[in-house]
């Protein structure tokens, strides 16, 4: 789960790290206030605004504004506040900016750095991405970025805080204190990512966060109850807050082909084979281990109500979930729809998969069943050549 910038800076002040002093707004006479309060605490009279928004690239997408005045600041808000904004992480439509942050102006540095930690599920170790260049242009660095591998048994050694001292060309007593805080944070927030960009030392030769993105595994909110009611229902599209009310994990995403698969594993594996095969998975939906009939119509009923979609693809693996019930379920859900112009392909293994399909061919469903992953890619690209269409 995603969280605000505001919410970051939360979590890195619980584990000691010194974020900018900042006042959350949500109207422009909240932004007035807050102004004036960092104003009053920094004495100084300039401030920065900033979007609060579930995506990157605020910056160059005119969400970070820096303010010299009240009036400033209620201009520049207003520009801000009630907007779309667009990023390079967002759709074309962007994103609603629903609060801001209203944050004390750190002075320019002559050194930005940047630093994340994240878990690498291929190598299962987590990972330091560091660069003595942070900043806007972070991503068109990458020739400057340094990694270090963490094995999540042994945690953090004093000779990995050196080597990436080293790196950064920052001295070991300032930095060292810092990067354990940050690796605590990110384990014991239950964090799948923690990215800080960019952080610089102050003239306390003290390590200052200035912009935080944080991701938390919401599996683990059974340990951290309070970080559950950081969700912000806004920041989801009205089908992804449908699905996520129903215990579905579903993503829209801007393909043509629908996907229902059960398990996050085989549904990236059956968005994989959609990409090389030329096409574009239109959602990631993964049922889950319990693939009942009502899963299955909650699901569909999903991705019917993109109107983008041109062709439905179930892929099902049987394990715990009996391909029979998911073939009901399925017969059951287009029984009730008089008319879909939607192609639907098939494909079910595992548990009684020799009975489902008797109960396929016996329903008035049109659809084309395959057996394998590449011969669904096929068939869907065929299907969307020919711009053929089934009627139920």
């Amino acid at each position: 789960m995603n969280i605000h910038e505001y919410q970051a800076q939360k979590i890195l002040k619980t584990f000691g790290i010194k974020v900018p002093y900042s006042i959350l707004a949500s109207n422009l006479e909240e932004t007035v206030y807050a102004a004036k309060k960092v104003f009053k605490k920094t004495k100084n009279y300039i401030c920065v605004i900033k979007a609060q928004i579930h995506a990157g690239g605020r910056g160059k997408g005119g969400g970070i504004k820096i303010a010299k005045s009240i009036d400033d600041v209620y201009k520049k808000s207003s520009n801000i506040l009630g907007r779309r904004l667009v990023t390079n992480q967002t759709n074309k439509k962007g994103k609603l900016v629903n609060k801001v942050i209203i944050s004390e102006y750190v002075l320019n540095s002559d050194k930005e750095y940047y630093v994340s930690i994240f878990y690498d599920r291929n190598i299962y170790k987590n990972i330091i991405l560091y660069s003595k260049e942070g900043g806007l242009e972070i991503e068109d660095i990458s020739k400057k970025i340094y990694f270090q591998k963490i094995d999540p048994y042994i945690g953090l050694q004093e000779f990995q805080i050196r080597k990436i001292a080293f790196h950064l060309k920052m001295k070991y007593s300032a930095f060292n204190n810092f990067i354990k805080k940050l690796y605590n944070a990110y384990i014991y927030s239950d964090a799948s990512l923690f990215e800080i960009n960019p952080f610089l030392i102050t003239n306390d030769n003290e390590i200052l966060a200035i912009d935080a993105k944080v991701r938390l595994d919401d599996n683990a909110f059974f340990r951290n109850l309070s970080y559950k009611e950081m969700s912000d229902e806004r920041e989801y599209s009205i089908i992804e807050l449908e699905a996520k009310k129903a215990g579905l994990n579903f993503l829209k995403l801007d393909g043509n082909v629908a996907c229902m698969v059960n398990g996050a594993g085989l549904a990236m594996a059956t968005m994989d084979m959609i990409k090389i095969y030329g096409a574009n998975p239109a959602n990631f939906l993964d049922l889950g281990g319990k693939a009942d009939s009502k899963r299955i119509k909650k699901g569909l009923d999903l991705i019917l109500k993109d109107k983008k979609v041109k062709l439905i693809l179930i892929n099902i693996f049987g394990g715990i979930v009996r391909c029979d019930i998911v073939a009901e379920g399925i017969i059951k859900f287009f029984e009730k729809k008089n008319k879909i112009n939607l192609p639907i392909i098939i494909r079910l293994e595992g548990t009684n998969v020799n009975i489902a399909k008797k109960i396929l061919n016996n329903s008035k469903l049109h659809y084309y069943y395959v057996t394998s992953l590449e011969e669904a890619a096929n068939k869907i690209k065929v299907l969307l050549k020919n711009e053929l269409r089934c009627f139920i």
